[in-house]
């Protein structure tokens, strides 16, 4: 199978429009039409893990966090980008955009609580983000298909699964050639009218400048007329974290919950440990930041990754139970549920979860 087919899949599961505006994911190395059999799933692309990935065999990483971040000013040879560049080892990250979806990292930490799936909703809203544009041209009826063929190999006319789609209309369009012009119909020095069909599509903001060119290169005209419309991002109730109602249940239920669920025999706990609760948060990773969120909603126990000392003393000060896993942690189980998705999706390819993959932190 093709890594284009892979990477339509994780788009399907984990869109890429759902990430933090900060992040960097999608497919950060690899050849979209190069051949794909074995993926290893890890949370982080480390020396460890990728020695596993080729004792594996294996032609695609799914990173959680990616593992190509800041800007990079040069690969050399040492550096594991520039291995599995070299090796032809595509590299995939989801990271926020996985925490947002839908049965994604947050859900999976939601589920480990105990949260009922009608009372679960986002613990802090985010911003929708508009991704695509909408173009408008004017092709003689004659041209049409050509023009149109060229702007949907471009990447244009995709809506969900949807390909090639457009509207079009006729009309008629008008214009005088001044001297120098060379057009494509009528003559210059002259005002013309001809016979136009306008032509309507959609187009990822990422792409649109490979559609302009092929507009460019397909059209008749010299000077191919255009509009380019961007599109307001519908209005989603998507955010990070989770938060909702459990039955009634005691803390240290919980806090064994969450161990059993997460595959761990140690937490760190801050606050309260006895008592009910019938409330409950969480957020992936390192989530300090959205105390506050989860103070203001009531929230009686919440479950991170890290917290900073500060934000755990006002946490208890509140009177809620503070949960964290270690950062990566709170991330790892979701792997598992990501593999059984892929397989559903492409069972062609075979999806290996990393045994090397471990937080860097261990307590003894």
């Amino acid at each position: 199978m093709k890594l284009e087919e892979l990477t339509r899949a994780m788009e399907a599961i984990a869109p890429t429009r759902l990430a933090e505006s900060w992040d960097n994911v999608g497919l950060l190395a690899g050849d979209p039409q190069q051949s794909v059999s074995r993926a290893m799933l890890c949370i982080d692309y480390t020396p460890e893990v990728a020695c596993e990935a080729a004792g594996e065999t294996c032609d695609a990483i799914i990173a959680y966090h990616p593992p190509l971040f800041h800007a990079v000013k040069r690969l050399t040879a040492g550096s594991l980008i520039f291995d599995a560049i070299r090796r032809g080892v595509a590299i995939y990250s989801p990271h926020t955009a996985l925490d947002v979806a839908d049965g994604g990292t947050n859900d999976m930490l939601a589920d480990a609580i105990g949260i009922t799936s009608d009372s679960r909703g986002p613990l802090r809203l985010v911003e929708p983000k508009a991704n695509q544009y909408k173009l408008v041209t004017f092709v003689p009826p004659e041209h049409l298909d050509r023009v149109a063929a060229a702007l949907f190999e471009a990447g244009a006319g995709r809506i969900g699964n949807y390909t090639r789609c457009s509207f079009r209309s006729a009309g008629t369009g008008t214009f005088f050639g001044e001297e120098g012009t060379n057009p494509a119909v009528g003559q210059s020095g002259k005002l013309e009218s001809a016979a136009e069909v306008r032509l309507e599509t959609v187009m990822p903001i990422a792409r649109v400048n490979e559609v302009l060119k092929a507009l460019r290169q397909s059209h008749p005209y010299e000077e191919p007329a255009f509009d380019l419309v961007q599109l307001a991002a519908p209005p989603e109730k998507i955010g990070q974290g989770r938060i909702g109602s459990l039955p009634l249940t005691s803390r240290r239920q919980v806090i064994d919950r969450i161990k059993q669920e997460l595959g761990l025999t140690h937490l760190l706990i801050a606050g309260p440990t006895d008592g009910d609760i019938t409330t409950a948060a969480c957020c992936a990773g390192a989530c300090g930041d959205m105390l506050d969120d989860a103070i203001r909603a009531k929230a009686q126990l919440y479950l991170t990754g890290e917290m900073r000392h500060h934000d755990a003393i006002k946490a208890a000060a509140a009177g809620m139970t503070v949960v964290c896993t270690l950062h990566s942690n709170s991330e790892r189980a979701v792997l598992k549920r990501l593999s059984a998705r892929l397989g559903e999706a492409l069972p062609e390819l075979k999806t290996v979860l990393s045994r090397q993959d471990r937080d860097p932190f261990a307590v003894v």
